[in-house]
């Protein structure tokens, strides 16, 4: 394994000397079971999905939304699950209980002890990429910088803080979205060489 290719670290220079980027293949919002149907087969098959959810922020002390959104991203499929809308059906359960597929990405013990809060289920198959890049010598844990440092881009983070529970996600929360599930799919396949691991 080459420990030495990627760098420990990335200023604040540096990584605003990176080209912007962000996911630009098929988005699907999912917000109703039809639509659900239709699209999660897709998924299936996969070894790799990058994973994420958004939140709609709170602003009071001590105090947590639930999750409104997870994202899950093939290398040119990302599908934005709302949640909030959509419930967890059980086929989505099992994918993230399976252990055959990865889902990959950053921070997941937050997202699954609040996604837990939604539905009980066993998560099985994540990979935090945090302590994933520490084998390969790189000591940032933030997904912009991930990107950065492994995929040579930057990502905006400008739509995070935004209402992930809005009657409709404006396109901009859509490319977001997908862009960090995205992201989450290509570190992990670039480090992993197609070695598929298992956290």
């Amino acid at each position: 394994m080459e420990n030495n290719k990627y760098q420990e670290n990335i200023s604040v220079e540096e990584l605003s000397a990176c080209e912007l980027s962000w996911f630009k293949g098929e988005i699907v919002l999912v917000e109703e079971i039809r639509t659900f149907h239709e699209v999660f087969p897709r998924l299936l098959g996969e070894e790799i999905l990058g994973f994420d959810t958004e939140t709609k922020p709170t602003f009071k002390k001590g105090r947590k939304n639930k999750v409104s959104l997870i994202q899950l991203s093939t290398g040119s499929l990302a599908c934005l699950f709302r949640i909030n809308k959509l419930g967890l059906p059980d086929e989505l359960i099992d994918l993230l209980s399976d252990p055959d597929v990865v889902k990959a990405g950053v921070a997941v013990h937050d997202d699954i002890r609040f996604l837990k809060g939604v539905k009980k289920f066993d998560p099985s198959g994540f990979v935090d990429l945090q302590n994933f890049v520490k084998d390969y010598g790189i000591q940032s844990s933030g997904l912009k910088k991930l990107a950065a440092i492994v995929l040579g881009f930057r990502i905006s983070k400008r739509q995070q803080v935004t209402d992930w529970e809005a009657e409709q996600l404006s396109q901009a929360q859509q490319v977001y979205a997908a862009t960090d599930a995205w992201v989450c799919h290509q570190i992990y396949q670039k480090l992993s060489d197609g070695h598929v691991l298992y956290k």
